[in-house]
């Protein structure tokens, strides 16, 4: 059984949509409990976990210290950790129960679709596709499935308001990473809103200060 964690800060509707789609793992017996880690939302993200029987957790804002706390929280012996706007899709069931009899000192992720149906949407999962496949370097979005014992043997999230899911996925390491073989439907409306173009300059800029030994929450104040 897993435990997945969910970290949330006024996700709007969406979340109801990412809670439906895991109803089936619960039903199969797969899905223990679904963690809310909440850092002050004022909209009905506390009402709608209540009502889908969640467990819930009130933290500081903040995307990494949620996560942290989350998984701290978290009672089954795998992890899978997801964003508030990401849906899992027909066949993540089989995929992860595939994974989680397998060795424990391997995390997985998802393949990632937008959405969007337009043919920018379709590229830039292209991309996705690409850099995770090469440089085993999958983004939150595309959640993250790990041990609990290989999550705490790497110091599991920095509590950092971004670049947390990067920070994770280093510590494990590419040859500990794979594929899980299902898809996750994510939001695009961050892209729709700032342009895909610049969404993706942005979050390169990002990627590269962190490399050079940017500090995140320099980053966070940096950005907004």
């Amino acid at each position: 059984m897993i435990s997945v964690v969910i970290p949330t800060l006024n996700p709007g509707p969406r979340l109801g949509a990412t809670l439906a789609a895991l109803v089936e793992g619960a039903v199969e017996g797969l899905v223990k409990e679904v963690v809310v880690a909440d850092g002050g939302s004022t909209d009905r993200t506390l009402a709608l976990a209540e009502e889908a029987g969640c467990v819930l957790l009130s933290t500081a804002a903040g995307r990494g210290g949620q996560l942290r706390a989350g998984c701290a929280a978290a009672r089954a012996d795998w992890v899978l950790a997801l964003h508030a706007d990401t849906v899992v899709e027909p066949g993540w069931i089989e995929a992860v129960a595939r994974h989680v009899v397998g060795p424990q000192e391997r995390a997985g992720y998802f393949s990632l679709r937008f959405d969007d149906p337009s043919l920018t949407a379709r590229i830039w999962e292209q991309g996705v596709a690409l850099r995770s496949r090469l440089l085993r370097l999958p983004y939150g979005d595309q959640g993250l499935l790990v041990h609990r014992g290989l999550y705490d043997a790497v110091g599991g999230y920095p509590d950092w308001p971004l670049m947390e899911d990067v920070a994770l996925v280093q510590r494990i390491g590419a040859a500990r990473l794979q594929p899980l073989g299902a898809t996750v439907r994510t939001s695009a409306d961050r892209y729709r809103r700032d342009g895909w173009v610049r969404r993706s300059l942005r979050n390169a800029d990002l990627m590269a200060r962190f490399s050079l030994g940017a500090d995140p929450h320099d980053l966070a104040r940096r950005y907004g």
